[in-house]
C-alpha cells in the first residue's frame, strides 16, 4: 500500500520535473502533447530553468516561445546564438509558455533545428538561470512537434493524358 502511494506521488509531479529537462523532447506541458517540443539548457531543474519551445499553434501556424524561470517574466527583447550567429528576439507575454516570439521566430526556428548549441540572452531584465541550451535531437524534435502543422495537399486529379498518350 505504501508504495502504491509513493508511486502515485512520483506520477503526481513527474510532469513538472519532465518539462525542464535538460535537451530535446515533446512537451509535457499540460494540454501540449504533441504538438510542442521543448528544449531546456543545460543544468535545468524544475525551479530554474531556461528553454525554447516550438509549437504548431491552433491555425496550424508554427510558434516560437522563451519559457524560463527568471523573475519579472520572459517578454521582452532577447539575442539567440546559434554556433556564433546572433539573432535578435522580440517576446510578448502568451500562453502556454511564458513568451512567444514575434520578431525573429522563423529564423529562430531555423537555426535551431540546424545547429550544434544555442546561447539564450536577455536584452532587458534579470538574466536566465542558464543560456546554453544542447541542440543535439532539435531537428528530429521539432519535425515530429510540427507534424500536424505541414499543409494538406489533395492528390492531383488522375490525368487521362497521361493514358491517352499511347506510351
Amino acid at each position: 500500500m505504501r508504495a502504491a502511494a509513493g508511486a502515485a506521488a512520483l506520477l503526481l509531479f513527474a510532469p513538472a520535473a519532465l518539462a525542464q529537462e535538460v535537451g530535446w523532447h515533446y512537451s509535457p506541458l499540460n494540454g501540449e502533447g504533441d504538438r510542442a517540443t521543448l528544449g531546456c539548457a543545460y543544468g535545468s531543474t524544475a525551479a530554474n530553468f531556461t528553454c525554447l519551445a516550438v509549437r504548431c499553434e491552433d491555425d496550424f501556424s508554427v510558434g516560437l516561445y522563451i519559457h524560463t524561470s527568471r523573475p519579472g517574466g520572459d517578454a521582452g527583447r532577447w539575442r539567440l546564438t546559434v554556433d556564433e550567429e546572433q539573432l535578435d528576439l522580440t517576446a510578448v507575454d502568451a500562453s502556454p509558455y511564458h513568451a512567444r516570439v514575434t520578431g525573429g521566430a522563423a529564423a529562430g526556428i531555423d537555426r535551431i533545428r540546424n545547429g550544434a548549441v544555442a546561447y539564450l540572452h536577455p536584452l532587458d531584465g534579470a538574466p536566465v538561470p542558464s543560456e546554453a541550451i544542447p541542440l543535439t535531437g532539435s531537428f528530429a524534435a521539432i519535425g515530429g512537434a510540427l507534424y500536424y502543422c505541414a499543409p494538406r495537399v489533395p492528390p492531383p486529379p488522375a490525368s487521362s493524358s497521361a493514358s491517352s498518350s499511347g506510351r
